[in-house]
């Protein structure tokens, strides 16, 4: 199963890192604490819209384009584990008994 949590919190992670930046550089420039911080990127916890918006301030991106790479990868994932579906009328082969 898809965990958003997980998703947006590999995003922030990966741009965090992106720009060379520190959990605690971050953390205080968002007025979150370092461990919530570091729940939020291990996806353990569900950020509030309030406490995304503060975090994508101090990473300095628009939260649309955060909600939109997050979008993209559940779309991947989904993609990845949707069930094959057979054609109507289709039998399986049976093996037989030799």
């Amino acid at each position: 199963m898809i965990l958003l949590r997980r998703e947006l919190g590999d995003v922030l992670r990966e741009r965090r890192q992106r720009q060379r930046r520190t959990l605690r550089e971050v953390s205080a420039s968002a007025s979150v604490s370092l461990g919530y911080l570091s729940e939020v990127e291990r996806g353990e916890k569900e950020a509030s819209s309030e406490l995304l918006g503060s975090i994508c301030g101090a990473l300095g991106l628009p939260l649309s384009e955060v909600l939109s790479q997050v979008s993209v990868r559940v779309a991947e994932t989904e993609a990845l584990t949707a069930p094959v579906q057979l054609p109507v009328g289709v039998a399986a082969p049976i093996a037989s008994a030799a």
